[in-house]
């Protein structure tokens, strides 16, 4: 544990500029031992490490807001173990080379930034058979290399500041206790519920980005969506087993684009109407066409005066009215006649992919929401022998 100091602030070529907002601001430090081998290993850990944290609420911003901060220790050694004289021990790992440390990281891409370049530069000073000095060193976004800032004072590095020691802390076993069972699910556990739980069903992708989105806000919309749609599916076990899956599409996916340029809110369009308009195509009441008309609809009006999937439907007539077979195949041969080059390229130069493209063009041709897409493409491919 330590208290924050002031932040250094460089404006080259010579100001340096001390920021002390932060001063007095209670920190712990989170150390690992030096086994880790990769710089992308290195920056997984410290997004897994806030991943947590924010997960338990011990902090409340990202590392761009200083909610979390890294400094890496960096030392090279050669793969034959021959160290040229240069031989270190840290915490019991040993045949290590002299490291260097990257000061306040503020990003996880920063963090595998910062290591490629210390450890380009540290390789290169021994190739050309130089020594590794212990020092600090500093690294800025886009840099191909990291900066000297101070040396090393000795073993322990900053025992030349006049700051106190904090005075110790006893926690008590009843607090850990606490803490223990009033703990959320972690990150860890989730993913396994996510990805192998049958309310779920998850790919293992799909569990990671949700878990990673919007500081955990993204998963509890994705599971009251899912609780919402299997409530109402209670006495239908094959909707409910389409749900967990349905739903991680539709929030990560179709709702997740139209958030792309704006931050994430549950409220824009509210996890009961999504759930309403899935549980509308997952019974085939409307097409996945108009369902997406429906989510675009929702989040694109007035917060003033919000309308529900129900009265959108209602208000234009949506619900699918299936078309006989003799419909569908009437509007697929008069489109086949009108695209006579379409289907040469399907039926002599096999290129079959623009079936897609004719069954897209039946579904502009029919009443919103009222050609299914799959029997349309099934009455074009009978018809063209296929």
């Amino acid at each position: 544990m330590e208290q924050d100091t002031a932040k250094t602030v460089q404006q080259p070529p010579h100001t340096h500029l001390l920021d002390f907002n932060r001063v007095g601001v209670p920190l712990i430090e989170i150390i690992t031992l030096p086994q880790i081998h990769h710089p992308l290993t290195a920056a997984v850990l410290v997004k897994k490490i806030q991943a947590v944290l924010r997960r338990v609420g011990a902090v409340v911003t990202g590392m761009e807001m200083g909610g979390l901060r890294a400094d890496v220790n960096v030392s090279v050694r050669r793969r034959d173990g021959n160290q040229d004289g240069s031989i270190s021990e840290y915490y019991g790992v040993t045949g290590l080379g002299q490291r260097t440390e990257i000061k306040n990281l503020a990003s996880v891409k920063a963090v595998e930034d910062a290591i490629i370049a210390e450890c380009d530069r540290q390789i290169e000073i021994l190739e050309n058979g130089g020594v590794i000095e212990g020092e600090t060193r500093g690294w800025t976004l886009g840099s191909k290399t990291t900066k000297r800032l101070r040396g090393k004072e000795g073993e322990v590095d900053y025992r030349y500041m006049p700051d106190p020691d904090i005075a110790p802390i006893i926690i008590g076993k009843d607090l850990v206790q606490h803490l223990k069972d009033t703990l959320p699910i972690l990150g860890d556990e989730w993913h396994q519920r996510l990805v192998h739980s049958p309310e779920f069903n998850l790919t293992p992708k799909d569990a990671s980005t949700l878990l990673l989105l919007d500081d955990g806000e993204r998963l509890e919309y994705y599971l009251e969506v899912v609780t919402i749609l299997r409530r109402a599916f209670h006495d239908n076990p094959e909707l409910q087993k389409k749900v967990g899956k349905v739903a991680g599409n539709w929030v990560l996916m179709e709702l997740g684009a139209l958030f792309k340029d704006e931050s994430f809110s549950p409220t824009r369009v509210p996890p009961a109407h999504l759930s309403s308009i899935l549980a509308h195509l997952l019974t085939k009441q409307i097409t996945g066409r108009t369902a997406k008309l429906l989510l675009t609809t929702i989040f694109d009006e007035d917060m003033d005066s919000p309308s529900t999937p129900e009265s959108i439907i209602q208000a234009r007539d949506l619900l699918l009215r299936p078309l006989s077979e003799g419909e569908y195949e009437e509007l697929a041969k008069q489109l086949l006649e009108e695209r006579k080059e379409v289907v040469r390229d399907i039926v002599e130069k096999g290129q079959v992919k623009k079936v897609k493209w004719l069954v897209g063009q039946m579904m502009g041709r029919g009443r919103e929401g009222g050609v299914e897409p799959e029997r349309a493409e099934g009455v074009v491919r009978r018809l063209l022998g296929l």
